[in-house]
């Protein structure tokens, strides 16, 4: 549209532009896109035309990649030349449940690499399910004196050699957050590495660090001579006696992340006579709590004193029952966000319904993920939560039965959901009391909850359920399927109905071929397919990879049934660059006109 007022333009008006004009023109159009910070937002404004694309790249503070292999770093650095924080994403997450092949890449180094040498004045790095070595932190340490921020989600490769290192480079360090990361214990005390004297740090997280070699006086060092530190999250291996020691050094601690919440094997008596209590009341401004790796029930009145402030509570590692959550959730008329173990039934579900009515986001994980388990919350949960949580915008409910009408209870009652994630573990299970398919509930769902965006399904569904899905879900970007569906016709009716659709998830459902001809014409708009444990076979696969040589085709593994060859895993995504280089001998990918070996 701006280029087509442009050309309109009349020769008279051409004329009495100042030279300079453009160049004003070009300095308004950045100023105004400094404002938008929506990564989203930016993506459309750099599609408007040329001079939008340029100045959007000009003016990006934030690099965001959502698929490592989707572009080359070089590429990416090339057009985005001021950025001081990147974002980078690797293995899709179904790597989080087993399924990726060992080694099967998304490697950090040339992502660190050309980020060293475009960006020498990088502030934030985050990296999420990638392989970080000890050598990556190193260059990482070595390459951004001004570093403020490192955050590493469900990685792997390093060790706490590593980190000693990283952190004994980073004198401005603020933020070093560790989740689910898989991290080597090097027998190093990384935490002894801090620089000495006054830190910037204002948030550590080390719940995941399964080590024993941290000095805990260099801990209760570090933390006292943190002024800053507002969040604190600490591994299991401190105990209910040490966390009473570094809350009093950090009374201004807003989030908190509990480790162990028991005494230590050789505790001393006097361990057990502290007044956990006290401490909780002075820290005043605690909104978050986490952690609780190992619960002792009998501290668990220590928290009340805070429970009024929470806004977020997370029990999803503690094996509490029922009265042990009443006691505590019957305090917590703030909270917004909370996980928890199944483990507290539905009676305990029904006394955080009856308490919060403010919450936001629910999960509720399996303490027992096994098809045959017997589970310990049902629709009974469900349907109390949503009646009595109304403002619900997320959840993530794993069960072991389920029925449509508590589904579409939920679908009225909380019509602002934008997740909903409902994971009937064992498969193909129908409604328990009417015996019939989830459709209508899933149904309900997508036609009462106009925000959906993401959508997971479970259960016995019929192609019905996916029929709705089409008709009604014209916002889900996300959509994982598990178990479900007859026909590839259910498939079809998703990818022709869905216009949002950038994430597909699929596993163990009993869909073939004809379902990558139907997405012909979408495939190139999405993000990614994932297909596990279906019908594809590996002439299908060829076939796509051969009329879409614009995306990345990859199996792994493959097994001959009857003379034809059944892939069991397809994961396909868009990409610049083409394929990669570093893909394993066990991961094919497929390429046009290249034969399959």
């Amino acid at each position: 549209m701006v280029e087509t007022a442009t050309t309109a333009t009349s020769a008279e008006a051409t004329t009495a532009i100042p030279p300079h004009a453009d160049q004003t023109l070009e300095n308004v159009l950045e100023t105004v896109l400094k404002f938008l910070t929506n990564r989203r937002d930016r993506n459309a404004a750099s599609l408007v035309c040329k001079s939008w694309y340029t100045a959007e790249a000009q003016t990006r503070s934030e690099l965001y990649i959502s698929n490592c292999y989707a572009v080359c770093p070089s590429r990416a650095t090339a057009r985005f030349r001021r950025v001081n924080a990147v974002h980078v994403k690797g293995k899709p997450r179904f790597a989080d449940f087993g399924l990726m092949p060992v080694q099967w890449g998304a490697h950090s180094l040339p992502w660190i690499s050309a980020f060293a040498f475009a960006y020498p004045w990088l502030e934030k790095v985050w990296f999420k399910r990638m392989v970080v070595r000890d050598d990556d932190l190193m260059v990482i340490g070595e390459s951004f004196s001004g570093l403020k921020e490192v955050t590493l989600v469900c990685c792997e490769g390093f060790g706490t050699k590593g980190l000693g290192f990283l952190v004994s480079k980073s004198r401005q360090l603020r933020v070093l957050d560790l989740f689910e990361a898989e991290v080597n214990d090097d027998e190093v005390d990384w935490i002894s590495c801090f620089p000495e004297g006054e830190t910037c740090l204002e948030s550590l997280t080390f719940d995941c660090v399964e080590s024993t070699g941290i000095e805990f006086t260099a801990l209760e060092n570090l933390v006292a001579r943190s002024p800053n530190l507002k969040k604190l999250r600490l591994n299991r291996y401190i105990s209910i006696g040490q966390l009473h020691r570094l809350m009093a050094r950090a009374p201004q601690l807003t989030h908190l992340g509990t480790g162990s919440f028991c005494p230590s094997d050789i505790a001393q008596e006097a361990e057990f006579e502290l007044d956990y209590k006290a401490a909780f009341s002075a820290c005043k401004s605690i909104v978050c709590l986490s952690g609780f790796r190992e619960i002792a029930p009998e501290f668990l009145p220590a928290i009340y004193p805070i429970c009024a402030n929470l806004t977020s509570l997370n029990f999803s590692y503690a094996n509490i029952n029922s009265e042990q959550l009443k006691s505590v959730i019957c305090h917590c008329h703030k909270l917004q966000t909370f996980w928890v173990l199944d483990t507290v039934g539905d009676e305990g579900l029904q006394a955080v319904a009856a308490t919060c009515k403010d919450l936001r986001e629910l999960r509720v994980f399996p303490i027992d993920a096994r098809e045959d388990s017997e589970g310990f919350v049902s629709e009974i949960g469900l349907l109390a939560i949503s009646e009595g949580c109304r403002k619900l915008r997320s959840i993530l409910y794993f069960c072991q039965m389920m029925t449509n009408a508590a589904v579409i209870a939920m679908s009225k009652n909380c019509p602002d959901l934008v997740v909903f994630r409902l994971c009937i573990m064992g498969r193909h299970r129908p409604d328990h009391r009417t015996n019939k398919p989830m459709d209508e509930g899933f149904g309900a769902i997508v036609m009462n909850c106009k925000k959906l965006t993401r959508l997971a399904v479970s259960g016995l569904l019929t192609d019905q359920a996916f029929v709705y899905i089409g008709n009604y879900g014209k916002l889900v970007r996300t959509l994982s399927v598990a178990f479900a569906g007859d026909t590839d016709m259910a498939l079809k009716h998703v990818l022709e109905g869905c216009p949002k659709l950038q994430k597909l998830e699929v596993r163990d459902s009993p869909f073939g071929d004809s379902v990558l001809r139907a997405g012909l014409t979408r495939f190139y708009n999405m993000r990614f397919l994932w297909m596990s444990a279906c019908r594809l076979t590996l002439h299908a696969c060829k076939q796509i990879a051969h009329e879409m040589p614009d995306l990345v085709v990859e199996v792994f593994a493959y097994e001959t049934i009857d003379g034809d060859e059944f892939v069991n895993t397809l994961y396909m995504y868009r990409s610049l660059d083409g394929p990669r280089s570093d893909a394993p001998e066990h991961v094919k990918i497929l390429q046009r006109f290249l034969p399959f070996e």
